[in-house]
């Protein structure tokens, strides 16, 4: 009706909820994207489909949902398409970049970072790894710091890391970074070109299946950091269908040379994931996910629990409250028990009808 006022869901909202009701239907209060996401409908209808196809013979061609699925992830972190390496998890990534330092390089990290990421540097018994507290992490870069390693959110609590304070140590000493952004991209936004190398596994917030990793890499893919593609393939070749036998002589001429083989299925399901956060918004997302997180928080302090602090976070983690999980699950309630701690992770299927279950059930 002409002159009508818009409603209070009207616009960019409604199109935002209204995209998210399409896409998922949960039969449960489900808060556990930090340990793995859901899988939206268009992702799972892929799959589905490509499945059919090689099961008849027909197979499609899953190498282009590569591609598509690495020029996607690349327009969210905001960098070309050349600086990103596809693959399947954090530690081979982490392994490949422990394996460009020179023995006795002094390594920083946070301490009980996750283990994905700092392992496989400290598997180098070469190297001297030391950890410090998170919100140290900035001041503890010296000029005998050759590599800066962290998570941009911690898994265990949802602390978020200060980035641009670790971005100008290491400029200041010299120092290289590598960042986990696996429990931050998709939610929080991120600017990956102000790091050397960026890796993320993408099961959790962009909503990928499981087998889809992501490494990106500097404009001069690593060559002045000493970053040897050990793990490359024939996938990895300039020409692949032409590097399948004996040594490739040509390697990609972008951050595909660091390519792992791709798992095909995963990656046929992850280009559609990927065009839905695109199509949410990184921003709308980060506002309805942390408005969530808010609301939890603030419920919390109602019922006498003080979660670790992690403003801005779209992960709440209650200490002392972790041995009540399996309740929650038996209740229709999906949470993490990670050290103690109750973990819960708003993303862009709850609502705050999900918040006030999780806080009905806790004050039970």
């Amino acid at each position: 009706m002409d002159g009508e006022v818009p409603g209070p869901h009207s616009g960019p909202m409604e199109s935002f909820e209204n995209l998210v009701r399409t896409e998922f239907a949960p039969k449960t209060t489900f808060l556990n994207t930090a340990g793995t996401g859901l899988l939206p409908a268009r992702t799972l209808v892929a799959m589905r489909d490509a499945a059919a196809s090689a099961a008849a013979g027909l197979p499609s061609d899953m190498f282009a949902d590569v591609e598509a699925s690495r020029s996607a992830y690349a327009r969210l972190m905001g960098v070309p398409a050349t600086r990103v390496a596809t693959g399947a998890s954090v530690a081979t990534f982490s392994g490949l970049v422990a394996s460009s330092l020179p023995a006795g390089a002094e390594v920083l990290t946070a301490e009980a970072d996750f283990s994905s990421l700092v392992n496989p540097l400290h598997l180098r018994d070469d190297l001297k790894v030391r950890g410090v507290p998170l919100e140290r992490i900035a001041e503890s870069v010296g000029p005998d710091t050759a590599l800066v390693a962290v998570s941009s959110v911690q898994s265990a609590d949802g602390r978020i890391a200060d980035l641009a304070a670790v971005r100008e140590a290491a400029r200041t000493h010299g120092a290289r970074t590598l960042i986990d952004v696996s429990q931050s991209n998709g939610w929080l936004p991120s600017a990956a070109d102000d790091f050397d190398f960026v890796v993320a596994v993408a099961y959790k917030w962009v909503l990928c299946p499981r087998g889809v990793a992501f490494l990106v890499v500097p404009e001069d893919l690593g060559e002045s950091a000493g970053l040897t593609p050990l793990f490359a393939g024939w996938a990895s070749g300039e020409r692949p269908w032409d590097s399948c036998y004996g040594r490739v002589e040509e390697l990609a001429h972008s951050a595909r040379r660091f390519d792992e083989s791709p798992a095909l299925f995963s990656y046929t399901g992850a280009r559609h994931s990927l065009a839905l956060i695109e199509e949410l918004g990184v921003e709308a997302v980060h506002a309805h996910d942390t408005a969530l997180a808010d609301r939890f928080r603030a419920g919390l302090a109602s019922l006498g629990h003080e979660p670790v602090p992690a403003p801005g976070s779209a992960i709440v983690s209650v200490p002392g409250l972790g041995h009540r999980q399996e309740e929650l699950s038996r209740a229709g309630v999906q949470v993490s028990d990670r050290a103690g701690n109750l973990r819960a992770a708003f993303h862009v299927y709850n609502t705050a009808a999900d918040v006030d279950r999780l806080l009905d059930v806790l004050a039970g």
